[in-house]
């Protein structure tokens, strides 16, 4: 299953594989966008489901009779399965077994139903094995990347097979009750990431093994427990060092928000863990991490969200401030970011260079369902498909730079359920020098129609008074800058505030005796505090509200803690009553100002 036929010449385009009512067939990748003869297109309405090997050299499908497999290079039909019910499909890692599902049924008289989950063998179309999986969340069993280990979740416990032979558990990973686990990518050592929900007041947990050292009670690389957590979802980074668990309750118990509470939590494998301390207040809306795997960005907070990202320190790096998104798309190189809003937002986009963190373009894809980056790391997808939207169903192929290179909207009467790119191995296609200039293209770029706000008929002749419901944080460098890469001591910090306090101070006496030289004060870089920074004149009302504001930063960092399910000590639950009545201080001394 090598890539011989592609070694020999530059890699062709990932194709396009496209499925709807009008059937299931393969389209050109960039630039040609033409209907792929690699596939004969089966028309009708019932192909449920395909998929592709990781290397994109296999294709799989079904279309209501049976499940075929065709190579994709040479065309040729591998095996054909009598399975008409199957709706879940996937290759192993090295195309040596393709898993079918189906959705598990007992007979009326209540006997025991048939196994509904098959391993055959790609080579030989034999059966290696059938078990009853009953649950469709999580179907699929896990492989090691060079499918030595093969894992799956039977009755809250993880059993292993080990080299493809699925007639002997090798092994058996047991804790009270695991609800889902996640194998580390990549090569051995092996490692293993189990989630165990709380109960009866114990709090949940993650830990992490190493294949295949499980038992005894240091046995674990690490663990990380946290009592808000009705689910979770563990994401490790490329190179295996790092777990993220993005921990969730169905409800948020403060009221604030109907998506419940999240909190986001690092666990490395050398056993260190931390809970990753997010700026701003409300759900987390995704957290991906680069191929790098040095660094992850989060995107989260009441609308319009924070995106920011993180080192492994959990230190905040850049911060992009506040915008309509709600999701993040690293592309495969890792050397692009992708800002989007989705589903209930507009479909703006921004496209960021992450090594100079500088924007490149702001493209809007407007009722977008799907987004998926090229193995090519240069061209984007999206698409509006049903049942989530039932009109303009279609798709359109992106450049980063924002040029539309292909739009392809389905009949009114049709629909579009799925499409995706060919999968590429990683290193197949080189990264490529980041371009800034718009691409040419022949599809005439829409703009989209910006509604205007509604004003009442009293205001309509009046100057426009542009009022915001939110204030916009604009993006910022949080790397300590060059010249400056130490942190000053406490002692030098507290030099330099009174030496700015003098300053002031002498500045406003100055301005007093002439206030027509007063200066135009220098436009201010965001402070990193989200709270606003004024200053008096008086060193000695500044100093109270710094004071008060310390205090109130510190009564927050505890509230976080206690979400996180930290105990707090008498004294840390006092602080924290006190926050009502310093606010009310605080925002009596910034009105005296």
């Amino acid at each position: 299953m090598g890539f011989s036929f592609r070694d020999k010449m530059a890699p062709s385009t990932p194709l396009l594989t496209v499925r709807g009512s009008e059937g299931l067939y393969m389209v050109n990748g960039p630039p040609h966008f033409t209907e792929s003869t690699l596939f004969p297109r089966e028309s009708g309405k019932n192909c449920k489901v395909y998929t592709f090997s990781k290397d994109g050299t296999l294709f799989a499908w079904g279309n209501g009779e049976k499940i075929n497999i065709i190579n994709v290079t040479n065309k040729g039909l591998r095996h054909s399965f009598d399975l008409p019910k199957a709706v879940c499909l996937e290759f192993s890692p090295k195309n040596t077994v393709l898993t079918t599902w189906q959705p598990y049924t007992t007979s009326k008289d209540g006997t025991a139903g048939v196994p509904n989950l098959q391993l055959y063998d790609v080579k030989t179309g034999t059966c290696l094995k059938s078990f009853i999986q009953k649950k469709m969340q999580n179907w699929c069993p896990s492989w090691s990347e060079d499918e030595t280990i093969c894992a799956r979740n039977v009755n809250n416990e993880v059993h292993f097979f080990e080299n493809n032979n699925f007639n002997t558990i090798a092994n058996k990973l047991h804790l009270q009750k695991i609800n889902d686990f996640v194998l580390s990518p990549g090569p051995q050592p092996y490692k293993v990431a189990v989630y165990v929900p709380g109960s009866k007041g114990a709090p949940s947990f993650v830990r992490l093994y190493q294949y295949p050292n499980f038992d005894g009670p240091h046995a674990a690389l690490a663990n990380k427990s946290f009592f808000k957590a009705d689910k979770v979802t563990m994401l490790w980074n490329k190179k295996a060092t790092a777990v993220l668990v993005i921990a969730s309750t169905d409800v948020d118990k403060t009221g604030a928000s109907y998506y419940g509470e999240q909190t986001l939590h690092y666990i490395a494998v050398n056993g260190e863990s931390a809970v990753v301390q997010l700026p701003k207040n409300g759900p987390i809306y995704d957290v991906v991490w680069n191929s790098s795997s040095t660094e992850f960005c989060a995107v989260y907070g009441f609308m319009p969200a924070k995106a920011t990202i993180f080192n492994l320190k959990c230190d905040p790096v850049f911060d992009f401030g506040t915008g309509p998104r709600n999701a993040a798309y690293y592309s495969p190189h890792g050397h692009i970011l992708v800002l989007a809003g989705f589903g209930n937002l507009r479909g703006q986009m921004e496209v960021w260079d992450v090594k100079n963190y500088k924007l490149i373009s702001k493209p809007v894809a407007s009722d977008s369902t799907y987004f998926a980056w090229c193995p090519d790391g240069e061209h984007i997808l999206t698409a509006t498909c049903a049942p989530r939207l039932r009109v303009n169903n279609g798709y359109k192929i992106w450049h980063y730079t924002g040029s539309v290179l292909h739009k392809h909207d389905v009949p009114s009467n049709a629909e579009l359920w799925q499409v995706s790119w060919q999968p590429f191995l990683d290193g197949i296609f080189p990264a490529k020098t980041i371009t800034y200039q718009a691409v040419p293209s022949d599809v005439p770029s829409e703009e989209p129609k910006v509604a205007t706000a509604y004003r009442p008929p009293a205001l309509r002749n009046k100057p426009i008074t542009n009022s915001k419901l939110h204030e916009e944080e604009p993006p910022q460098n949080m790397k300590p800058q060059a010249g400056n890469d130490k942190p000053l001591s406490k002692t030098a910090l507290k030099n330099q505030r009174k030496h700015e306090a003098k300053k002031a101070a002498k500045q406003e006496a100055r301005n007093e005796k002439s206030p027509d030289l007063a200066p135009t004060p220098a436009p201010q870089s965001t402070p990193r505090n989200t709270i606003s920074q004024s200053t008096s004149g008086d060193p000695e009302v500044d100093k109270k509200i710094k004071n008060l504001k310390k205090k109130l930063k510190a009564i927050e960092q505890l509230k976080e803690q206690a979400a996180a399910g930290k105990q707090l000590e008498k004294n840390q639950l006092e602080k924290i009553q006190k926050e009502k009545a310093l606010l009310q201080e605080l925002e009596d001394l910034e009105l005296g100002i």
